[in-house]
């Protein structure tokens, strides 16, 4: 269904890669704070178009893995919507532009720096280009303000149902 969502938007190819975190439960903090009880959180990775801020394809997972581990899948399920990635330097591996590369896609991805190699390099990233991947930002705040940052649902594949839904309902609203 998101997929054919997105096709209902005109997207340019031009995709960001953003991750947020989304609370597992709407309780208060405040008990499990006290009791010294962490509150797990859903870690949601999107795959956002820049021009109409649609959402083309999310990742969810439980566990805290590295955006470097997460965008694989995200690209290699997607090879066909993307032209260039976007995406900031927690998406700074060889592996990820290597992937995007192999799929012709463009990899806009800021080096971590480290020497004035990476500087380098960083500085001559096509600013207004790379400066559209806060519309992916933008869509993660959207998400949250539109429709909570938690998720009601109790059982595991029934938070995904949610924020896939949740992807949905703001695909189509775009549409509209």
């Amino acid at each position: 269904l998101l997929n054919l969502s997105v096709s209902l938007l005109p997207t340019n190819g031009v995709a960001g890669i953003d991750a947020s975190g989304f609370d597992r439960s709407h309780a208060s903090k405040h008990c499990p704070k006290r009791a010294k009880l962490p509150i797990q959180q859903l870690k949601v990775t999107l795959l956002v178009d820049s021009k109409v801020n649609a959402i083309l394809d999310l990742h969810v997972t439980t566990t805290r893995k590295h955006d470097s581990q997460i965008a694989p899948s995200l690209i290699k399920r997607n090879p066909e919507t993307i032209d260039i990635l976007l995406g900031d330097k927690g998406y700074d591996d060889q592996k990820i532009r290597r992937l995007a590369r192999q799929h012709e896609i463009r990899p806009l991805i800021k080096h971590r720096e480290f020497t004035s190699l990476h500087k380098a390099w960083n500085a001559r990233l096509d600013a207004d280009l790379y400066g559209q991947r806060s519309q992916s930002e933008t869509v993660n705040s959207t998400l949250k303000r539109k429709y909570g940052a938690f998720v009601r649902s109790q059982r595991w594949w029934k938070q995904f149902r949610e924020l896939t839904i949740a992807c949905l309902i703001h695909n189509i609203d775009r549409s509209l």
